[in-house]
C-alpha cells in the first residue's frame, strides 16, 4: 500500500513539474525578448499578437506585433526566415504563422496598426471571431501584405500618438537597429 501511495505521489509530482516546465518553455520567447526592439512594447502584455522570427543565420527576433515583425523582415533582406511563429489570439500560445488562420480587420483595436491582423490556431476560432467582431479571413501572406500596405499610415499614427503623449524619440530601452 505504501509503495502504491509513494508511486502515485512521485507520479503526480513529476506531472506537476512537467506541466510547470511546459508553461515556462511556452513563454521562453518572452523571457528571451521581453520587449519589442522597435517600439518598446511589453511582449508579455501583447502575447496574443507577438511574433518570433528565427533567421537562417541563427539570430532570433521577438516582436510585439505583425507590424514590427514586418519592419524587421524588411530591414533584414539578407537573412532568410526559417521559422515565424505568432501568438494565438485566444490562447496566446505560439503557433506557426503560415498555417494559422488569420483575420484582417474587425472592430477589435490592432496592435501597432489601425487595421488589425490576428492569428488563430484553428479556422473555427477565426470564424467565431469574425461572427463576433467582424473582419475577413486571410492567409499569412495576405496578412503580411496588409501589414506592408498599412505601414505608412500606421507609423504616422504611432508618431502622432507619441507626439501627443510627449514621448521622446528613442525613449525605449533596447531601441537600436541592426
Amino acid at each position: 500500500m505504501r509503495r502504491k501511495l509513494w508511486a502515485i505521489t512521485i507520479g503526480i509530482g513529476l506531472l506537476i513539474m512537467g506541466a510547470g516546465a511546459a508553461v515556462m518553455g511556452a513563454d521562453q520567447d518572452i523571457q528571451d525578448h521581453p520587449s519589442c526592439k522597435y517600439c518598446g512594447m511589453d511582449r508579455q502584455q501583447f502575447a496574443h499578437s507577438r511574433v518570433i522570427i528565427a533567421y537562417d543565420d541563427g539570430s532570433v527576433f521577438g516582436a510585439c506585433s505583425l507590424h514590427c515583425a514586418a519592419m524587421d523582415l524588411a530591414l533584414n533582406l539578407d537573412k532568410a526566415p526559417v521559422s515565424i511563429k505568432v501568438g494565438d489570439y485566444h490562447g496566446k500560445a505560439l503557433i506557426d504563422a503560415e498555417s494559422a488562420a488569420w483575420v484582417i480587420g474587425g472592430d477589435k483595436p490592432g496592435v501597432m496598426t489601425r487595421r488589425a491582423k490576428w492569428a488563430f490556431a484553428s479556422k473555427a476560432d477565426a470564424e467565431r471571431f469574425i461572427k463576433e467582431s467582424g473582419g475577413k479571413p486571410a492567409t499569412f501572406d495576405e496578412a503580411m501584405k496588409a501589414a506592408y500596405e498599412d505601414m505608412y499610415d500606421d507609423t504616422r499614427m504611432i508618431r502622432e500618438k507619441r507626439k501627443s503623449k510627449g514621448m521622446q524619440k528613442h525613449e525605449h530601452q533596447g531601441h537600436k537597429h541592426n
